[in-house]
């Protein structure tokens, strides 16, 4: 791979906060870059069972879901911080789907041939990565004062790429989904101190 054709200058960077098309252009190459390191990966068995199942689960939130459901049950002090994760995980769904989504219309990947596994297609914008979104706010809440941290950090981590490996986002998505999934953990968390 030519990892120079991908390398943004200083005057790229001026350029790309001066002209949209300009950012437009490294926005591309910047996923291209990334979608270039993906496409060895495609195609094993054991990296698109786990990419696709971490997209399937992270479906509405399902495994955030489940996760806070959990933690509700190992004590009083973990049910009331999973209720709070929750609540910030629906809110966060409203926010992004609804709302900074509503205000784009990118286009997702396209994706030829037959897909190894089963996938849901979302309809909304491809930016930004709801998934991605939802898996910092998630880390964000339920991370919070529990020793399981790091599994939560583990699994956020295999979720939001696993956008980019079955080509339902651009990696610019995702990395957009985490930055609005931070900010908005950032500013809930906040706004609903106890």
């Amino acid at each position: 791979m030519d990892r120079e054709k991908y390398r943004l200058s200083l005057k790229e960077l001026a350029a790309f906060l001066k002209d949209p098309l300009a950012a437009r252009e490294a926005i591309s190459r910047f996923d291209q870059a990334v979608d270039d390191l993906f496409e060895p990966l495609r195609g094993n068995v054991w990296l698109d069972r786990l990419f696709y199942s971490a997209s399937a689960v992270a479906d509405h939130s399902i495994i955030w879901f489940l996760l806070a459901g959990i933690k509700a049950l190992r004590s009083d002090q973990q049910a009331k911080l999973a209720k709070r994760a929750a609540i910030a995980l629906a809110a966060e769904s409203v926010v992004v789907n609804l709302g900074v989504k509503s205000l784009f219309r990118r286009q997702r990947p396209s994706f030829e041939g037959e897909r190894p596994l089963p996938l849901r297609q979302p309809l909304t914008s491809s930016f930004p990565s709801g998934h991605s979104s939802a898996a910092v706010c998630a880390y964000v809440f339920l991370s919070e004062n529990d020793c399981l941290a790091p599994l939560y950090l583990l699994i956020a981590l295999i979720v939001a790429p696993s956008r980019i490996h079955v080509k339902i986002h651009h990696a610019s998505d995702v990395v957009g989904g985490l930055i609005v999934g931070w900010i908005f953990a950032k500013l809930f968390r906040n706004l609903f101190r106890d």
